[in-house]
């Protein structure tokens, strides 16, 4: 007898192939059988009508603090996937020596926009070393598949002190001892390595993560550790522009520069992250041509992009216009959420907070400003309409919008914010959206040389919830859009299944066929819908993030166990350690 059949569903199985319509048959936690199956099962779901997909692989998620306090792993298991990577852009909690975890919470507060009392309060420190932190992993069961890199700030952290915090010069022996802990790590299980070197990506007290300024002798002695480990991937944020000073950094195609050699010097997975920015719209293109040579030419070089828009929500939960009007702080300082938003309701408040001035920044605290900065901007900032529109025109802008309707932008967009019993959100597209429409991701996208990423699950929990791309890829570029070209379903479901799964060295997953892990999705692609983000106080101390749930998941299975029913959790928990 089977554990499951999914009966007659529309298998769209990982590779790309055409879609046909078969019987799954899965037992013991793989797939046994497609095609028109005979037997029974303790379980059997009817699929006719319905798309049959593996599980989505998604590479880049920053869960490293939250798989120590939460099974579920949501957004991410909300939309279908079924493994997760942690520990990108450098960033992570392993390794660490006792009396540094606090720094540690502080850089990955700064880059990736956790809270710090949500990181204080949940994680648990059982481990020092990286592969204790792997065991650590390894003793929990999750909703879905955990893999890891091991992350270069907190390497070096490590080995060099606050040497290492401020990005001081390594010495032969700090290089030395870095690379002996990351081919440990590799050993242990780890998928790779991750550096940024982005002046983005910054510590709470500024600091940029350590690792950023690293000179190709460190790069290059970590790499060499990798491979004699096994090999694996080297991920990086890469810098964009270059800068001088003290401390130089290089633009981005002098960063491929020695990133392909490293690709084809080695035989390592190097991957980097590739937006478009309006300061330099086409830079991309070069940057994709350049990999399809250095792969061309035998070295492994792809960049991860991103399926829409890349920047922030602004909304009464996060960050949004009025954070420095006084009486929206003397609001916020004590009320809960849900009062607060009753209070803003109020047109006595909103006429108080409208005729106030900005209180002064402190630019030593991240994002202090940010508020009298957007409200700056209301012509780049969009209402997303009824069926959250990651693709608005120039005429849903705050700014067009309220123009249409003869009313100030400010006043207009406090209006907007109190929508949807004050949980409306706006977009901010700050990155991949130059020209007002998807078409150059649309080129990201189906070029050969690029990967699906940049989820980022996990992370900047109040400013996004990007999580939810994986539906995104089947909503909107596979069915909905209608301002340039669409993907395939067959395409848009390669590209977060064997694609990713290939990234990161699993060949177990990522295409329904016999022996494979049985990660399944089965989905109403008809109906599969994103709702909007709303503000969930769930996290540890009592913390808020943006969730975002999808429609239209019947079943999500995890190892041969359904983990969701109808988008509902079930309770299982059949997800473990990944080690490569």
């Amino acid at each position: 007898m089977y554990d499951i059949i999914i009966r007659g569903g529309t298998i769209v199985d990982g590779t790309g192939a055409p879609q046909r319509t078969a019987d799954v048959a899965v037992k013991d936690g793989l797939i046994v059988e497609v095609g028109t199956v005979v037997g029974e099962a303790r379980e059997e779901i009817d699929a006719a009508g319905l798309l049959v997909t593996p599980g989505f692989v998604d590479i880049h998620t920053h869960y490293d603090g939250q798989v120590s306090w939460d099974s579920l792993l949501e957004p991410s298991s909300a939309h279908g996937v079924t493994t997760v990577v942690v520990g990108n852009c450098g960033v992570g909690f392993a390794p660490v020596r006792p009396g540094q975890e606090k720094w540690l919470v502080q850089l990955m507060e700064g880059v990736e926009d956790i809270p710090g009392t949500a990181l204080h309060e949940g994680i648990e420190w059982k481990w020092e070393t990286f592969p204790e932190y792997l065991d650590a992993i390894d003793s929990r069961d999750y909703a879905v598949d955990v893999a890891a890199y091991v992350p270069h700030g907190a390497v070096r952290g490590y080995v060099m002190g606050e040497r290492g915090a401020r990005n001081e010069p390594a010495t032969a022996d700090d290089v030395a001892e870095m690379a002996s802990i990351v081919a440990e790590a590799r050993r242990a299980g780890a998928v790779g390595f991750s550096t940024s070197r982005t002046m983005g990506h910054r510590a709470r007290d500024g600091e940029p993560v350590p690792g950023t300024f690293a000179d190709m002798d460190e790069l290059r002695a970590i790499a060499d550790a990798l491979v004699a480990a096994g090999g694996g991937i080297f991920e990086v944020a890469p810098e964009v522009l270059p800068s001088g000073g003290e401390q130089p950094t290089m633009g981005l195609m002098e960063e491929l520069e020695w990133m392909g050699r490293l690709a084809l010097e080695t035989d390592l997975r190097v991957t980097y992250l590739l937006l478009q920015y309006a300061t330099m719209p086409d830079t991309w293109r070069e940057a994709l041509d350049y990999s399809a040579r250095i792969l061309a030419e035998g070295g492994w070089l792809r960049p991860q992009v991103a399926a829409r828009p890349f920047g922030m929500m602004i909304g009464w939960a996060g960050y949004h216009f009025f954070m420095k009007r006084p009486t929206y702080q003397a609001l916020a300082a004590h009320l809960p959420f849900e009062e607060l938003k009753r209070e803003l309701a109020k047109p006595e408040v909103k006429a108080a907070i409208l005729a106030e001035a900005d209180l002064a920044s402190d630019d030593r605290i991240q994002f202090d400003g940010l508020g009298p900065r957007l409200a700056m901007i209301l012509d780049h900032i969009y209402v997303m309409g009824d069926d959250v529109d990651y693709e608005p025109t120039r005429e849903m802008t705050v700014a067009a919008v309220a123009a249409a309707a003869g009313r100030e932008p400010l006043e207009m967009a406090y209006d907007l914010l109190n929508g949807n019993d004050g949980n409306a959100c706006l977009m901010f597209p700050t990155l991949n959206y130059v020209h007002g429409n998807h078409d150059v991701i649309h080129e990201m996208l189906t070029h050969p040389a690029a990967i699906n990423g940049l989820s980022d699950g996990g992370a900047h929990v109040r400013m996004i919830c990007d999580a939810s791309i994986p539906t995104y890829l089947l909503t909107h570029w596979a069915r909905d859009r209608v301002r340039g070209p669409r993907i395939s379903v067959e395409e848009a479901v390669r590209l977060q299944t064997s694609a990713t799964a290939e990234v990161i060295g699993l060949a177990d997953r990522g295409v329904i066929a016999p022996g494979r892990r049985a990660d399944i999705n089965v989905i109403d692609f008809e109906n599969l819908r994103i709702d909007f983000p709303t503000a969930v106080a769930d996290l540890p101390a009592g913390g808020t993030r943006l969730l975002q749930s999808a429609r239209g998941y019947i079943a999500t299975i995890v190892n041969g166990r359904i983990t969701r029913r109808h988008g509902v959790d079930t309770g299982e928990r059949p997800g473990r350690l990944v080690r490569a």
